[in-house]
């Protein structure tokens, strides 16, 4: 669904509105800490983290963002054939068996350790490359000890380089220790960088900063940023204040239906394991959400709420996985196929996704991503 014109809300069971505005809002905060030579590369993995990737990347597109990062070569194909131009690059491992894949759709792939680019090497075609250089998470890119084989894979003909980076892993983090060890990555990065440029190798474009990177460590300079969870409004660790002079502007809200309403009578029990058990006359709706959807099942028993009309309402009984119950003894005129709000705005009232996460003692970006793909998404400016 593309925008909510000719939508008839009364067919959709539960969905997530995706607001394109306040995602531009966004994408102006960010490109307002940038200097004129650095550029956005939007992150769009996970369906872009759970707004849908192909819509967003189309969006994001019209606004003139022209580089995007993916976590497979299969998200990276859907937006080639959707249209998206532009360079998008693979963040993670694809199969070199892959490689003519790569070539084909002209995607970008990222060489996440010396022994990957042999073997890429190792088949026909000239492919187009970022080397992710290591500079302390252990996870993906070159050891930077290897600095004459890795000089070696930046003269392989067979690699065209268009970029050189690595991940900050403790970005978020404005403790001392944190700190120190960021700027330790930063160093070694910078150091590299050097080296490989009096050896006369073309590093292509440089980029470091993701999400909190570009929020805590603002003067680096670099070719490309590569902002995630915030271009979507949110920040990684539920209530995080340091990214508070951003202003951002969450872009989802989450809600689905009201399906049944009916009486229960004191003692009576509610759902699975019968742990809810009522304590007075009550009246209970049965909302068409539940974990499969991706609304965490953690959230039962911890009286939760939800909005209702403006109204809050509780979470009784544990979470189903295609349904939920509430209390709505409070609720008055409540109807089937009334709108429940999960996350976002309604009438006044507010939940928001840090709510969620801090309760199941997770990150914004698992709760998001979560999100299943029975739940529709309508786009709205």
């Amino acid at each position: 669904m593309n925008s909510t014109e000719n939508i008839n809300y009364e067919d959709l069971r539960a969905y997530r509105e995706i607001n394109l505005s306040n995602l531009k809002h966004n994408l102006l905060q960010i490109e307002s800490l940038l200097n004129n030579n650095c550029k956005v590369m939007a992150v769009v993995k996970a369906d872009a983290y759970g707004h849908g990737a192909v819509e967003v990347s189309k969006y994001l597109q019209s606004l003139g963002i022209m580089h995007f990062a993916v976590a497979c070569i299969d998200e990276a194909i859907e937006l080639r054939k959707a249209g998206i131009v532009g360079e998008i690059l693979v963040l993670g491992y694809t199969p070199t068996s892959r490689k003519k894949d790569l070539i084909y759709y002209n995607i970008s792939q990222t060489i996440v350790d010396i022994n990957y680019a042999k073997e890429l090497c190792e088949n026909e075609g000239i492919l187009d490359v970022h080397i992710k250089l290591d500079t302390g998470m252990n996870r993906l890119g070159t050891k930077i000890e290897d600095i004459e084989e890795l000089i070696e894979i930046y003269k392989n003909e067979k690699l065209n380089i268009k970029g050189t980076f690595s991940h900050l892993s403790r970005a978020d983090s404005l403790l001392e220790e944190d700190v120190n060890f960021t700027n330790s990555q930063i160093d070694k990065f910078y150091k590299i960088i050097d080296i490989l440029e009096k050896s006369n190798i073309d590093v292509g474009k440089i980029h470091l900063q993701s999400s909190y990177g570009i929020t805590n460590y603002k003067n680096l300079k670099c070719d490309l940023v590569r902002p995630g969870i915030i271009l979507y409004g949110v920040s990684s660790i539920p209530y995080d204040k340091t990214l508070d002079e951003l202003s951002l502007k969450p872009v989802l809200s989450l809600k689905t239906k009201i399906a049944s309403v009916k009486v229960i009578h004191e003692s009576e029990t509610v759902g699975y394991g019968n742990n809810f058990t009522s304590n007075r006359d009550m009246k209970i709706a049965v909302a068409t959400i539940g974990y499969a959807d991706g609304y965490p099942r953690g959230l039962s028993r911890y009286d939760f709420k939800v909005l209702i009309n403006g109204h809050v309402a509780k979470i009784i009984g544990n979470i189903c996985m295609d349904q939920m119950i509430l209390d709505v003894s409070n609720i008055e005129n409540l109807k089937i196929g009334d709108t429940v709000t999960l996350i976002g705005e309604d009438k006044g009232g507010y939940i928001s996704i840090d709510a969620i996460s801090e309760v199941t003692n997770t990150i914004n970006n698992e709760t998001l991503t979560a999100i299943g793909k029975r739940v529709s998404k309508i786009y709205i400016k």
